[in-house]
C-alpha cells in the first residue's frame, strides 16, 4: 500500500515538474514581447525605414506591437542603455552604422522580404547643376567610397570629434582617393553650393566629407542643410538645394524618387552594400521577425 502511495506521489511530482518546466519554457519563449513592452524603437517618422517597419508589422500580423517614433540619436541611446544592462531591445537598424562596430548585433531574418534586398546610397543633384557648377557636378559624379571608409568617419564622430574635423582627417589620410574625385577639375572659388542631408550618422559622415573636398580642393563655399527626408528631396527638385549624397535606393526613398522623377538627376551609387531591417543584440534568443508573434 505504501509502495503504491509512493508511486502515485512520484508520478504526480514528475508530472508537476514537467508541467512547471514546460510553463517556464513557454514563459521564457513568450517573454520577449512583454519585456520590450511590444515596442520597436524607431527613428524619425519621415524615414523610409519607418514605413517599411510599419509594413512589416502589418505583413507579419503583429497587431499588438507598436513602432515608437523618435530619431537615430534616441534609438542609439536606447540601444546603448539596454545593451549595457543586457536587456532585450528591438530597434530599426541599417548598415553602414557605427553601432555594428560597437555592439554585437544581428538582423532578424525577414522571410517575407518586407525590407527588400540590399540597397545603395545614391548622389542626386538638381537639374541644371552640370551647367552652372561643372566642377562640383563632376566631383559629385565621381564620389564613391566603401562602408568601411564611411565607418572610419562615423567612429571618429562617435568618439567625440566634430563632424567637420572627422571628415577633414579622412580627406587628409585618403589623398589618393580624393585626388581621383577632383583630378583635372578647375577651381570655382567662392561659388556657393547647398548640400541637403538627413541626420543619420552615415549621411552626416558622407556629407561632411563631400563638403570638405568641395571646399578644400575646388574652392566652393558649401552650406549644409539638415532636413527630414521629404524636404531633402523636395529641396533638390525645386532648386533650393543643389545636391545630396543621401538617397537610399531602390527601396527606402522609392516614393520620393518616383514623385520627383524628371525634376532631379540621379548620378548613381556612391556606396554599395547597405542593409535595412530589425536589429537585436546577439544575446537575445530570437532570429526572425516571425518569432515576434510567439515570443
Amino acid at each position: 500500500m505504501k509502495n503504491t502511495a509512493k508511486s502515485i506521489m512520484l508520478v504526480i511530482l514528475t508530472s508537476l515538474l514537467i508541467i512547471t518546466g514546460c510553463s517556464k519554457i513557454a514563459s521564457s519563449d513568450a517573454s520577449i514581447g512583454n519585456k520590450v513592452k511590444h515596442e520597436i524603437v524607431g527613428i524619425d517618422p519621415g524615414a523610409g525605414l519607418m514605413k517599411q517597419t510599419a509594413q512589416a508589422l502589418n505583413d507579419y500580423d503583429l497587431k499588438d506591437w507598436k513602432l515608437v517614433e523618435g530619431s537615430s540619436a534616441a534609438m542609439a541611446a536606447a540601444l546603448d542603455k539596454a545593451y549595457k544592462d543586457k536587456e532585450p531591445i528591438i530597434v530599426t537598424g541599417w548598415t553602414p552604422h557605427w553601432m555594428f562596430a560597437k555592439y554585437d548585433l544581428k538582423y532578424l531574418n525577414d522571410p517575407k522580404g518586407v525590407f527588400g534586398k540590399d540597397e545603395q546610397i545614391h548622389t542626386i543633384v538638381r537639374n541644371g547643376l552640370k551647367k552652372e557648377a561643372p566642377s562640383a557636378y563632376t566631383m559629385l559624379d565621381r564620389f564613391e567610397w566603401t562602408p568601411e571608409e564611411m565607418a572610419v568617419v562615423m567612429s571618429a564622430i562617435i568618439k567625440g570629434e566634430r563632424p567637420e574635423e572627422a571628415a577633414g582627417g579622412w580627406v587628409k589620410n585618403n589623398a589618393t582617393k580624393v585626388d581621383s574625385w577632383v583630378k583635372d577639375l578647375p577651381q570655382e572659388k567662392g561659388k556657393k553650393l547647398k548640400l541637403a542631408y538627413v541626420a543619420w550618422d552615415s549621411e552626416i559622415a558622407s556629407t561632411n566629407v563631400v563638403k570638405a573636398v568641395l571646399e578644400e580642393k575646388l574652392g566652393y563655399k558649401v552650406e549644409m542643410l539638415q532636413v527630414e527626408a521629404g524636404p531633402m528631396w523636395a529641396g533638390i527638385s525645386d532648386g533650393s538645394a543643389d545636391a545630396m549624397v543621401a538617397a537610399w535606393l531602390p527601396t527606402t526613398h522609392k516614393d520620393y524618387f518616383d514623385k520627383y522623377a524628371g525634376k532631379i538627376e540621379d548620378l548613381g551609387a556612391n556606396l554599395n552594400g547597405t542593409k535595412l531591417g530589425l536589429v537585436v543584440p546577439k544575446y537575445m534568443n530570437i532570429d526572425s521577425i516571425e518569432d515576434l508573434k510567439t515570443k
